[in-house]
């Protein structure tokens, strides 16, 4: 996995029994008051290969938006030219992807200033296929608990999630949560399969945006890499 993507539990105070104090919204109900998220205007869509193609600068933007580790980097047009070549070998992969069978991409669209609808996530994957070729030496990572499942199809490769900083750091344990949303709507219809995905060692940050979004490793087996491995494998039920 390529994503360039920890909880932070909701405090209660306990009250005394038949204290009534604090604010109107203190006194609902804890459920009521969850439902209220930040990300409740954004919609969760599907695009066809078509529309990927159409709106492949977009998704470019927000890979150069959303793989900085640091949030609020500059806008595309005066991204430094190491960012702008990194932005094109995203768009590439993302071409070469698109041709995967089963392919799928989702987005989160909000409303922009002007009224248009902006791009401000997103995720994609393809089913991993038995008969078909591996995912980037895919094969090397999997435990001998998942072959059954790859040969069967039941393998859905989530290959990058894109979101934005907040959604990394905050709430990550809520259904809501626009990386759970993404990743819940590419599996959706999956009923019985494991979501895959590879995360580079280095990437820390990456690595744990993806645990505390519910993804976990396997316990260990003879066929797994040894901790020299660049990558490790994640899956997600």
């Amino acid at each position: 996995m390529t994503a360039r993507m920890p909880g932070h539990p909701a405090i209660t105070r306990s009250r005394p029994p038949g204290a009534h104090g604090g604010s109107a919204e203190e006194r609902q109900p804890r459920a009521r008051r969850q439902r209220t998220s930040p990300q409740e205007g954004q919609i969760v869509r599907p695009l066809s290969r078509c529309q990927v193609d159409d709106r492949m600068g977009e998704l470019g933007e927000l890979y150069a938006r959303t793989s900085s580790c640091e949030p609020g980097i500059l806008d595309p047009p005066e991204l430094p030219r190491a960012d702008v070549d990194r932005c094109v070998a995203f768009q590439q992969r993302l071409a070469g992807l698109v041709r995967c069978p089963g392919f799928e991409l989702l987005v989160a669209e909000s409303a922009g200033p002007s009224g248009t609808r902006v791009i401000t996530a997103c995720a994609f994957g393809f089913p991993l296929r038995g008969d078909g070729p591996w995912w980037q030496g895919l094969e090397r990572y999997l435990p001998e608990s998942l072959f059954r499942p790859a040969a069967s199809g039941r393998l859905f490769v989530v290959a990058d999630i894109l979101v934005e900083h907040r959604v990394r750091t905050h709430d990550q344990s809520r259904e809501w949560n626009l990386a759970r949303r993404l990743q819940r709507g590419l599996l959706g219809e999956r009923r019985g399969d494991l979501g895959v995905t590879l995360v580079d060692r280095g990437d820390a940050d990456a690595y744990r945006a993806l645990l505390s979004w519910g993804w976990r490793c396997l316990p260990a087996d003879s066929r797994r890499p040894s901790r020299s491995a660049s990558r490790r494998l994640l899956v997600l039920v």
